[in-house]
């Protein structure tokens, strides 16, 4: 207990010259007050009027620990604590760790934040520690965003433009190849040799193949070798090389035997490099350039997008052979492998009924004229709606002639028309003539192929 001034205590009149003499920041209450930051105002304010004294018989101030005396150290003229107050700047020091790693009580981390405002020698110290205590976070996943390459790259195109910019239809297979490019430069020479099962469905059934890392990259430089042979560029597999794709990577499996590393990445890497310089630099007509594929053609601007999606397909084969995170594309450039997929519908639904694998048509329309339509809606980033027809490709899919309705996620359809998921349990929500439905996604299947 303590007295009040001109009232001594039971202690005698000191106790109450000793109340009068206590530093300004503590309270009555024996309490550390912390200041707040200056203002502007506070320098034409007059200064506050003294507290009045507490009535007799009061508890009177208490010794405070260092954990409790906590304020933040006035600073002279050049930011630096004043010499009367370096335990206090110690004490908060010392919790800057403990502040850092959230491990202070709220009457602290407001101590200590309200220190950081007016001690900037103590405010960056908190900013490394920040910096180093994210660091040791272990969920974080350690491997790099496959996109990155991509993104830095657009980002510098955005902020500077390229002088020959790549089309924009040729964008798709840019980014494909770039994402497993970054893929392969980051994977082990031992890993080439890793098993890599490639699938696709053939009339009424699937079909796999199991190759190598190796021999998957082999059979995509083999493939885009159709493109380059269209552009008048070299095919790496010769002048006399077949068109059908089967037979092609046929070929280079027999001739390359168990290809590494060294025979096909570098190889895969420089001809997408030059078909890009190439249309780069082309004139604006090489998009409808016809690639033929043996049985069928593609223009060059659909055929680089479909080279973009089996990359892709691939691509993520591979991540799965070698425990690698592998992001799908970005929402525009698959949205547009999708479109391609759906304008191909048609032509593939009326081959499967020349082969006897689908019903027949029920009602034939002239060639521009909305027809029977099946409504295909792709979910998710991508994805949208599409009306197929369903008794001619020359038909128009129409809204208003809609016998039934599909629904898929993007990337169920996308492994659907690779090859990869069975028709029969592809479709999350099927809706009206199931004739319709089941010609449909099995036309999608037969789109895949090595």
């Amino acid at each position: 207990m303590s007295g009040t001034p001109g009232h001594p205590g039971p202690g005698g009149g000191r106790e109450g010259e000793e109340w009068e003499g206590r530093d300004e920041r503590e309270d009555r209450g024996g309490r550390t007050r912390i200041p707040a930051p200056r203002t502007a105002a506070d320098d034409l304010d007059p200064p506050p009027s003294p507290a009045p004294d507490p009535p007799y018989g009061t508890t009177g101030p208490q010794t405070t620990s260092p954990k409790a005396d906590m304020s933040a150290p006035p600073t002279d003229s050049s930011g630096s604590p004043s010499d009367g107050d370096t335990d206090d700047h110690g004490v908060l020091k010392s919790f800057l760790g403990a502040w850092a790693l959230s491990a202070c009580s709220p009457e602290e981390s407001a101590a200590v934040e309200a220190h950081l405002g007016e001690c900037a020698p103590c405010a960056d110290e908190a900013l490394r520690l920040r910096d180093a205590v994210a660091l040791l976070h272990t969920e974080r996943d350690l491997d790099l965003d496959p996109l990155l390459r991509f993104r830095v790259l657009e980002n510098c195109l955005g902020r500077r433009p390229a002088r020959i910019p790549v089309p924009e239809w040729a964008t798709p297979y840019d980014a494909e190849t770039a994402r497993l490019d970054a893929l392969l430069r980051d994977i082990g020479e031992a890993e080439w040799n890793r098993p890599v099962r490639l699938r696709w469905f053939e009339a009424e059934e699937h079909v796999s193949r199991t190759t190598t890392v190796a021999g998957a990259i082999g059979h995509l430089m083999t493939m885009d070798g159709l493109v380059a042979g269209a552009l008048g560029l070299d095919d790496p597999l010769g002048r006399d090389a077949p068109s059908a794709p089967v037979e092609r990577t046929e070929k280079f499996w027999r001739a390359e035997g168990h290809p590494v590393a060294s025979e096909v990445h570098g190889p895969w890497r420089s001809q997408s490099h030059t078909l890009i310089r190439t249309v780069s630099f082309a004139s604006r007509g090489v998009a409808e350039l016809s690639v033929s594929y043996g049985d069928f053609s593609l223009p060059l601007r659909d055929s680089l997008l479909d080279r973009a999606f089996e990359c892709w397909i691939h691509a993520d084969d591979i991540a799965d052979a070698v425990d690698y995170p592998y992001e799908p594309p970005r929402g525009s450039h698959l949205h547009r492998m999708i479109d391609l997929a759906m304008r191909l519908l048609p032509a593939a639904l009326a081959g499967r009924r020349r082969a006897g694998l689908a019903g027949p048509a029920r009602q034939l329309v002239t060639a521009g004229s909305p027809g029977r339509s099946l409504h295909l809606e792709i979910e998710g980033a991508g994805g949208g709606n599409w009306y197929i027809p369903l008794d001619s490709p020359a038909a128009l899919g129409s809204p208003a002639h809609t016998v039934a309705q599909v629904a898929l996620d993007r990337i169920e359809f996308c492994q659907l028309v690779a090859g990869h998921v069975p028709p029969d349990e592809a479709a999350v929500g099927q809706d009206g003539d199931r004739e319709a439905v089941r010609d449909v996604l099995f036309a999608a299947a037969s789109l895949s192929r090595i």
